[in-house]
């Protein structure tokens, strides 16, 4: 059950309008679950990126990040994604997280760029609680890394999963090692439907150690909105998708391996029109390759 003070309710509630607007024929679907690997516990599968987005600690970002997560919470998310170097974001979410009472509604996740407690303490602090449910290692490129410390941290209640992160192909080898040698809880990746080089090399390997999957950058940098600019959504798409985001978001999650997306936004609307692709069926095996096709054509 959601836990809200009247400071929290007041952001649900600014929510609403964005909400109402981005379902279409899918808002009464039952929302789209994905098991965690190594504990069987379920998680929605659309959540929240922060790269880029909440870097900068004013008050214009301060009011996004509350509208934002007030829409992720009230459409049935619960991922958030930060990390140490992404500015002052971790502030910011924690201001958010804080004063609305909102943590135990979260799955919180961050990253640090070493292995170093002065780091995690930093990010315990800006994000204004004690445990966290994930921590990463942010863009491994060492294949020989240990875990050895995180895994530690984990013991110690820190953190309830463990997990590496690469956006970085070039990178991908160090992954590869790390993840068939440590056997991480989570791996988060680069992978939107015009960057697929992981369905070969890194699903596989996360499926065969019971490695949740996160998709990093899943709407392609930008790139793929560029793309399909002024572009109407194909009518053989709309049985699945209501929108270009749900589109390509739909693509990732129809593949199993994929634990949750997480896009970023510091807008609600296109937070609540994400949130609906964890809402409906899923593209089948077929579609997805015209799915596929029909964006390399373009």
């Amino acid at each position: 059950m959601i836990n809200t003070t009247r400071r929290a309710f007041g952001i649900l509630a600014a929510a609403a309008f964005a909400s109402r607007s981005s379902f279409g024929q899918t808002e009464n679907a039952p929302l789209i679950m994905r098991s965690i690997p190594k504990t069987g516990e379920r998680i929605p599968a659309v959540g929240l990126g922060t790269a880029y987005v909440y870097d900068n600690n004013n008050d214009q970002t301060q009011r996004a990040a509350d509208q934002v997560i007030a829409t992720l919470i009230k459409l049935g998310g619960q991922l958030i994604d930060t990390a140490s170097s992404y500015g002052d974001a971790e502030i910011v979410l924690g201001n958010v997280i804080a004063g609305g009472d909102l943590r135990a509604n979260l799955f919180l996740a961050t990253k640090l760029e070493r292995i170093d407690s002065t780091e995690l303490k930093r990010s315990l602090t800006r994000l204004k609680t004690s445990k966290l449910d994930l921590l990463q290692l942010h863009n491994v490129h060492y294949p020989r890394q240990s875990l050895a410390q995180f895994n530690e941290w984990k013991a110690q209640g820190i953190c309830r999963y463990t997990g590496i992160t690469s956006t970085f192909h070039g990178d991908f080898a160090a992954v590869e090692a790390i993840v068939k040698r440590e056997k991480p809880d989570f791996v988060q990746i680069d992978y939107s439907i015009d960057d697929r080089e992981v369905e070969r090399r890194i699903l596989p390997l996360a499926a065969e150690v019971q490695a949740a999957v996160l998709t990093a950058q899943p709407l392609g940098r930008g790139q793929l909105f560029r793309v399909v600019r002024g572009q109407a959504l194909p009518h053989w798409a709309k049985d699945f998708a209501n929108s270009w985001a749900q589109f390509f978001l739909k693509y990732l999650l129809a593949d199993q391996r994929v634990t949750a997306v997480i896009p970023g936004t510091s807008n609600p609307a296109h937070m609540a029109d994400n949130l609906g692709a964890m809402r409906g069926r899923l593209p089948d095996p077929d579609e997805r390759k015209r799915m596929v096709a029909l964006v390399e054509s373009l």
